[in-house]
């Protein structure tokens, strides 16, 4: 019986150790990298320095244009927005009654009474939002797939470790090959369908989340 509790209590510590030291979800296209595909050889070889399977002609450029070629993107995300709006109401209202001389009726007790009354709602509200991000560096990506219209899906991921953290960039989009620059690079604002992240794993970025639990209360209390 001791020896069975011991084996769970280990499984449960080995489980904790790996979902601390997990590799944060990516919503980046999958594959993220991906290997050149062979290309047909329709000559035999001969034994001759030229092979036509990977040869490229002499006077092209090196832009991407293949599954399993790289392309440098510069990330420039630089985006900002901000609103305000504001709202006003006024609503007042009077009411005065008087009770006149009573002459042959009863209710002589109520003769001279004078009756006012007096409301109003006055209502002001404003709100303001604003939001910056500012994301710049690069990363170089993988053609995945070449669609038939031409444009490269990429994807690629960046693990850069320091101390006892790890932090991801990811990026994936389609490229317009019409776009790439000559020094094979293309800005990220030109990348269509572009997903962009930048992660962190380690105690430190998990010192920044919520508890399950308390995000479990924080669903329903109503204070």
């Amino acid at each position: 019986m001791k020896t069975r509790t011991l084996g769970v209590l280990l499984a449960l510590g080995a489980a904790v150790l790996a979902g601390c030291s997990s590799v944060p979800p990516t919503n980046v296209h999958q594959p993220m990298t991906a290997r050149p595909a062979p290309r047909p050889d329709n000559v035999s070889s001969n034994g001759a320095i030229f092979n036509a399977a990977t040869s490229r002609p002499l006077f092209e450029d090196r832009r991407a244009r293949y599954v399993g070629d790289t392309l440098t993107i510069s990330i420039t995300e630089n985006t900002s927005a901000s609103t305000n709006s504001s709202s006003s109401a006024n609503r007042a209202s009077s009411i005065s009654a008087a009770v006149p001389t009573v002459t042959g009726l009863p209710g002589k007790n109520f003769q001279g009474i004078g009756l006012s009354a007096e409301t109003e709602n006055d209502f002001a509200g404003k709100g303001a939002s604003a939001a910056k991000n500012v994301f710049t560096g690069t990363i170089t990506v993988t053609v995945i797939e070449v669609l038939e219209n031409g444009n490269l899906l990429v994807s690629g991921e960046k693990q850069v470790a320091i101390g006892q953290g790890q932090e991801y960039i990811r990026l994936s989009g389609v490229v317009n090959p019409t776009f790439i620059s000559a020094t094979n690079t293309i800005a990220s604002s030109r990348v269509a369908d572009a997903r962009v992240e930048y992660k962190e794993s380690g105690y430190i970025s998990e010192a920044q989340v919520m508890g399950w639990l308390a995000r479990f209360f924080l669903t329903f209390l109503p204070f």
